[in-house]
């Protein structure tokens, strides 16, 4: 293949060879003719854009109801499909110390009605080959034109006859909390939800986070209530999309929501959220974290019908709202290569809007790429952009919005925003015109009024032990701000370390909680097996480790090995789904060499680990010794020991996953006696896969060990 591919390249460039000579005569002599025959000098030139033209919108039909259901018809032939689109129209609403409530309310709508069961309903809907899904905003539903009588059947159902089952209800909180145990682990979930909370306070409903307590805290009679209060017609928006004129369309409507009763719809107010008066730096610490996610943010008043809008959304660009040439991406990743990608967003609301910088970077440029990123901030806000950048942007935008108007849920989409927004009629139509009218004054004025550095909050997700010291210099103050994953105000060292407290005291402790010295030599094996669920499916693991430095593990799924790896002191087994290998060195084997020892904490001295105490730190409402720990091999990890029982909490390590680095988390729980020691029954990982895993144990110590367990052929 390499020699083809040579002879192939070597061939192009003999016969690029030969022609030079006739080109360059060819090339000469158009040269000659330009300068000679002006009327072909316009083949140097780039060609100047044509003055924009107002877009003929698709025709779109509006109507209302009497019970004020505001409904929104765009008609569209070409595939025999049609869909009811039901959006309410509410103020945002504040869940309080039950947040989450108004998602459930919204996933409890499909649950069931008072006549069909959900697996009636989702049974009725794949009959018909449809798609049917709720929300706390409202409801979508999309079918075959020939079968939408149907679908309107059963979205009215459920619209008007919800049956609110209390066993459905806990189902979908089991769902909500598995996801919230997933996001404390998530470094750009931990990201989003501390950067609303800054930007919007917790008193306001943009700000508000779901935690278990909240969720805990959410009753069935609080969903019915959003129900009951919010889902009337007058609060709501009906777009239909597809194959249906707008006559048949309004006798649809009529007849299947025409009955639905209307109610009155409190108002909210809150306070205006406003950016910091100064900068401020807020660390997220991830414990483990090789990588850092870093925004640069605050909340911006910006809504739709401004007329600033349209210059401010090109700024954004030309400084990283999308496109690749965009400034941050051109510092950050094309010159620094801190980074994959640097973007930013500027979004409008109607009641307030935000602007963000974002970036995933290594930890030891940190805070090299905070630098970066205000660099660029504050250079887009006080100097001009190029007139070639303003153009390429420009196009892009162009491009964008032409390629949306192949989309009939686009037109649907700008009818919507007109009527809901109090925009101009002609508001799309004259969207490229005013496009086009943007200049370099007015993005300037957009930088100007809407990028403000010097009034942002610098939120960093990371090791603090690793990035913290470095971002100091960023805090106008000179003080960082440090918060938990759900925006909790967290605080370090609220416990001061005595002078006798080491790391090897805190190993000498966990040894004498757990048993004592001689109970715990007096193990020489021990055989663990455990149960979980992996992706909802049930799964075994057997685990057999033996003095000084044997294991074996094998993880099932049914008949089906996921996972095994022996260790028999010189070589590893390592097998996964079928593809087995045998290695005597690099990262898997040095990890398994370390993860092989029978209580470990024991010869870290013996072994030659790096031990060093980072202080006191709150695992789980505990304070715990925080210790981290080296392998003589480089391999990393973070321990966390209770101050008052001296047992091992939690365990953080980086391992590398197919995307990159992952921080894996492991809590340990329900210590229970085995032959005189103390051995955790319960390990809850974090971090692996998309949720948690929680792995209940049964451990025997000084077994039987069949033979051949750690024989490596």
């Amino acid at each position: 293949m390499k020699k083809t591919l040579y002879i192939f390249f070597f061939g192009a460039f003999l016969l690029a060879s030969c022609n030079k000579t006739s080109m360059d005569k060819v090339v000469e002599a158009e040269e000659v003719k330009e300068m000679v025959d002006p009327a072909v000098a316009w083949r140097s030139q780039t060609p100047k854009a044509a003055a924009a033209r107002p877009i003929k919108l698709g025709k779109s039909n509006s109507f209302e109801l009497e019970n004020g259901l505001k409904v929104i018809v765009v008609e569209n032939h070409k595939l025999p499909r049609v869909s009811y689109q039901l959006s309410l129209n509410n103020d945002p609403v504040s869940e309080g110390d039950q947040a989450g409530y108004i998602g459930i309310a919204g996933d409890l709508l499909k649950t069931g009605t008072q006549s069909k069961s959900k697996a009636e309903i989702d049974e009725a809907i794949d009959f018909i080959g449809a798609s049917l899904n709720t929300s706390g905003r409202g409801m979508f539903g999309s079918s075959l034109t020939k079968h939408q009588d149907k679908l309107l059947d059963l979205m009215t159902d459920i619209l008007y006859n919800p049956s609110f089952k209390e066993g459905e209800f806990e189902k979908i909180k089991k769902q909500m909390l598995s996801g919230i145990a997933s996001s404390k682990t998530d470094p750009n979930a931990m990201a989003s939800t501390v950067a609303s909370v800054l930007n919007y306070g917790k008193n306001h409903p943009y700000g508000e986070v779901e935690t278990e307590s909240s969720v805990d805290r959410i009753t069935l009679e609080k969903c019915k209530e959003y129900y009951n209060i919010y889902f009337k017609p007058n609060n709501a928006y009906l777009v239909v999309v597809g194959d249906i004129t707008p006559e048949v369309a309004k006798a649809k409507v009529e007849n299947y929501f025409g009955k639905w009763k209307k109610g009155k719809i409190p108002t909210m107010e809150y306070k205006q959220p406003m950016a910091p008066s100064e900068r401020k730096v807020a660390v997220v610490n991830k414990d483990g974290a090789v990588q850092s996610v870093i925004r640069i943010t605050y909340p911006v008043n910006l809504n739709m019908g401004s007329e600033e809008i349209i210059a401010a959304r090109v700024m954004n660009s030309v400084l990283g709202g999308g496109i690749f040439s965009g400034r941050l991406m051109q510092n950050l990743r094309e010159d620094k290569a801190y980074t994959y990608g640097a973007r930013s967003n500027l979004s409008s609301d109607p009641y307030v809007g935000s602007f963000s910088a974002f970036a995933s970077v290594r930890n030891e440029v940190t805070d090299s790429s905070v630098y970066e990123f205000l660099y660029e901030l504050d250079s887009i806000s006080t100097t001009d952009v190029s007139q070639e950048d303003l153009d390429l942007v420009k196009s892009s935008m162009t491009g964008s919005f032409a390629r949306s108007l192949e989309s009939p849920q686009t037109i649907a989409r700008f009818a919507r925003n007109i009527s809901r927004y109090n925009l101009a009629p002609d508001y799309y139509e004259n969207y490229l015109k005013r496009l086009s009218m943007v200049t370099v004054a007015d993005v300037r004025r957009a930088a100007e009024k809407f990028i403000r550095p010097d009034n942002a909050h610098v939120l960093v997700v990371g090791s603090k032990d690793d990035i913290a010291e470095k971002l100091v210099q960023f805090d106008a103050d000179g003080v960082i701000d440090y918060y938990d994953a759900f925006g909790n105000p967290v605080k370090y060292d609220d416990v001061p370390l005595s002078d006798d407290i080491t790391p090897e005291s805190v190993m000498e402790g966990y040894i004498a909680a757990i048993g004592g010295k001689d109970k715990v030599m007096a193990i020489k094996s021990l055989h663990s097996t455990g149960s979980m669920e992996v992706m909802g499916q049930k799964a075994t693991m057997e685990l057999y480790n033996a003095a000084p430095n044997k294991m074996s593990m094998l993880m099932k799924m049914g008949e089906m090995v996921l996972q095994e790896q022996v260790f028999d002191g010189t070589k590893l087994k390592s097998g996964q789904m079928g593809q087995t290998n045998v290695i005597t060195e690099g990262t898997e084997f040095d990890k398994a060499k370390n993860n092989s020892m029978l209580f470990p904490q024991m010869q870290y001295a013996e072994k030659g680990y790096k031990l060093a105490l980072k202080g006191i730190e709150n695992v789980e409402g505990a304070s715990a010794y925080k210790v981290s720990v080296e392998s003589p091999n480089g391999e990393k990890k973070t321990q966390y020991y209770d101050v008052k029982s001296n047992l091992l909490l939690r365990e953080v390590e980086s391992n590398e996953g197919p995307a990159g680095p992952v921080t894996i988390t492991n809590d340990f729980k329900e210590y229970k006696e085995v032959s005189g020691v103390m051995i955790p029954h319960k390990m809850i990982l974090s971090g692996a896969m998309p949720t948690p895993i929680e792995m209940m144990l049964d451990v025997k110590a000084n077994v039987d060990i069949p033979a051949g367990t750690f024989t490596i052929e």
